[in-house]
């Protein structure tokens, strides 16, 4: 996973450039590759309620609210994308925007999660007050991925650099 992000937006406070932090296209087209497995996955699930002679069509349902869910999760999480700026964060969703001042932010975090089948890392926003929040575009399943690495270094350079200000 590549860094993908450019320096095209302006902080309106201060005039420096922010930093869009996402996944390059490679890692988009992973992703997308993963959604179409997860999607099969589910297709299989229901066809196979469908097919006993039983009525199992709430079952169906069941699989298809959860494929959806999952489906917006995945979609959600390749297409998501965080601009940092000198005043704080705004990621940017399939749902829409959200903005975050640094002094909102008590500290930044790399996560494991861990299943049977694998594991993966992506990066919280841990807030003085509320929950903490998964910042969109950072994730990784690779236990040393110098991206991921490049990205959590900078985005807790800007929060250093905010402190300092």
């Amino acid at each position: 996973m590549r860094f993908s992000g450019g320096t095209n937006e302006h902080d309106g406070q201060s005039g420096v450039p922010g930093r869009w932090i996402g996944l390059d296209a490679a890692a988009r087209r992973r992703n997308w590759w993963w959604t179409g497995a997860l999607t099969l996955l589910f297709a299989g699930f229901a066809v196979a309620a469908l097919t006993e002679p039983t009525d199992r069509w709430w079952w169906a349902g069941g699989v298809g609210v959860c494929w959806l869910a999952s489906l917006y999760y995945m979609v959600n999480r390749g297409y998501g994308r965080t601009l940092l700026t000198s005043s704080g964060l705004e990621f940017y969703t399939l749902t829409g925007r959200r903005s975050f001042r640094w002094d909102e932010i008590a500290g930044i975090d790399a996560r494991r999660h861990q299943t049977s089948s694998g594991e993966w890392w992506d990066v919280r926003a841990v807030r003085t007050r509320g929950r903490s929040l998964t910042v969109p575009g950072v994730f990784t399943s690779s236990r040393r991925d110098a991206a991921f690495e490049e990205k959590l270094a900078l985005i807790r350079r800007y929060r250093a650099d905010a402190a300092t200000d």
